[in-house]
């Protein structure tokens, strides 16, 4: 069994993404600039977009966050989006989710235009990546993407098995492990809570990819001999024996299914770290774009 490191391979990212900047601002440009905006204070919200800002000044990166009450109006906010999409020192921009049930979180994301929608998850950016056009790229699908292609994992004729089906996550990444690149030409099925049989399908998979948000679903009693085991769970559950009242899990039993795995991610330390390359990916290329 390989761990997959996402702290070796989003480092990797880091460097190449840090020399970039470097050469841009020894060429008397601006570094590029990433405007997030965080509403309420989600304590794994708080977490996500600390890392996101930490991860710019490392960099060079520009940042900007932005934060507005649990109880604002959604009005609000979009204004401060449309205020964002018409700064030309902003680059890119992204609201952390989920948001307060008074606002429409698709509202939100339209609202973004599409060429600093860093995220990925306008409809036009989904529309390209589903054909095959240059798009920005749903980051944690994106991160797992560069995750394989660090280790130099072999994906072509694979039968990858994607479990969920969000935009964020599974609907992208059945489009970008079947498309015809170096790291997709897989055949893929998607699974999700209607899916009969879903153990059966899970051993019939080289790659398995779990990204339905509960703890420890995937057992090693779904997974064959040598599989690929991407987990992208992450959900805090209480403990009362750990530091802080909770740890993180992942929907993988990383225990039990590691012996039976080629490559495994891990929780924490895996997916997470590669989504937020990801979104430092998408930011340059918004960066060039607007340039």
């Amino acid at each position: 069994m390989i761990l997959l490191d996402g702290k070796i391979a989003s480092q990797s990212v880091r460097d190449s993404l840090k020399q970039d900047v470097a050469n841009l601002v020894n060429q008397g440009k601006r570094a590029p600039h990433l405007a997030a905006i965080l509403v309420g204070n989600n304590g794994a919200s708080e977490t996500y977009v600390a890392s996101k800002v930490k991860n710019c000044s490392e960099i060079g990166f520009q940042s900007s966050l932005i934060r507005f009450e649990e109880n604002i109006h959604e009005s609000v906010l979009l204004d401060k989006i449309a205020e964002l999409n018409n700064d030309p020192s902003i680059d890119g921009i992204l609201v952390q989710l989920p948001l307060p049930k008074q606002i429409n979180e698709q509202k939100v994301i339209e609202a973004i235009i599409a060429e600093k929608d860093v995220d990925g998850f306008h409809p036009v950016n989904a529309g390209k990546l589903m054909q095959g056009l240059p798009s920005f790229i749903p980051a944690t699908p994106y991160g797992i993407m560069l995750m394989l292609e660090y280790y130099k994992i072999s994906t072509k004729g694979k039968h990858a098995v994607v479990i969920g089906r969000s935009n964020i996550v599974g609907r992208p990444m059945s489009i970008l492990l079947s498309s015809n690149s170096a790291y997709g030409n897989c055949t893929v099925t998607i699974c999700h809570s209607h899916t009969h049989n879903l153990k059966e399908i899970c051993l019939q998979a080289d790659i398995i990819v779990a990204a339905l948000g509960r703890p420890e679903f995937v057992k090693a009693d779904m997974v064959k001999e040598g599989a690929i085991v991407i987990d992208v769970g992450i959900t805090r559950v209480e403990d009362a024996t750990a530091k802080k009242g909770f740890r993180i899990k992942g929907d993988v039993a990383f225990d039990e299914v590691a012996p039976k795995a080629s490559y495994i991610t891990p929780v924490p330390g895996g997916v997470g770290l590669m989504t937020i390359a990801g979104l430092l990916k998408n930011t340059l290329q918004a960066y060039l774009q607007n340039q």
